[in-house]
């Protein structure tokens, strides 16, 4: 997301539109850095704090929302947070650019509302539901989901990424921008770049299948973008 409120936005009335009519209940997990890189990560954590979403969600801990939190214990934490795009979340909660001497953590620690923290620092690093693990980055490839270390969680590439064995569950992660949603035998990525490309990616997990949501879909409608649940485990 990056500090796309406006995407954030959509997502909600793609969700909500999806809903309509449709029996049962839904629960979104939304795959961390919320913040960061885009111009509106106060409105990202505002609305997500105030659970201003069309249906109960978790927003899981990405790398980012990691590095904002130690960017507010160092100094030398802050200064490499204001360059992975900290910069920009610093200038949303200032109302602007900061003016020159402004940009230090001080400035970050009161101009960041209590509720704001609290959220971000009760996001967790990792759901699970049925034979879908959801977490930011991935995971280390033959160690078990349980034992999965939080820098893992937050930041791994590679040897997941090239990992063809079976995690014991579909891993559904961000963090590593792909053209579009890929689906994969034990694993799908849903990082299309949002911040950079205009383009974020929600889907629809049920029992039967799952879907791309996109703005022509309604629930049911035949132009919805599809793509079989049936993943090899």
């Amino acid at each position: 997301m990056h500090g796309r409120y406006d995407l954030l936005r959509e997502v909600a009335n793609l969700i909500r539109e999806d809903l309509r009519g449709c029996p049962g209940d839904a629960f979104t997990v939304l795959l961390g850095d919320l913040i960061d890189r885009g111009p509106q990560s106060r409105e990202v954590v505002d609305s997500l704090a105030r659970r201003d979403f069309p249906t109960p969600f978790t927003a899981l801990m990405g790398n980012h929302e990691a590095a904002m939190l130690h960017a507010l214990e160092s100094d030398k934490a802050f200064e490499l947070w204001l360059g992975m795009g900290g910069s920009e979340t610093l200038a949303s909660y200032l109302g602007g650019v900061p003016r020159p001497g402004a940009v230090d953590r001080p400035a970050l620690m009161r101009a960041l509302p209590e509720e704001h923290l609290t959220f971000i620092e009760a996001m967790p690093p990792t759901y699970a539901a049925g034979d879908f693990f959801f977490c930011h980055a991935g995971i280390r490839p033959g160690v078990p989901l349980e034992r999965q270390t939080p820098a893992d969680l937050l930041w791994i590439r590679e040897p997941f990424l090239s990992s063809t064995r079976n995690h014991g569950k579909v891993i559904v992660h961000g963090h590593t921008p792909v053209p579009a949603p890929m689906f994969l035998s034990n694993r799908i990525a849903l990082d299309t770049g949002a911040f950079a490309t205009g383009k974020l990616t929600c889907i629809a997990i049920d029992e039967a299948e799952i879907r791309v949501l996109t703005p022509a879909e309604e629930c049911g409608g035949e132009t919805a973008d599809r793509v079989s649940a049936g993943l090899t485990r």
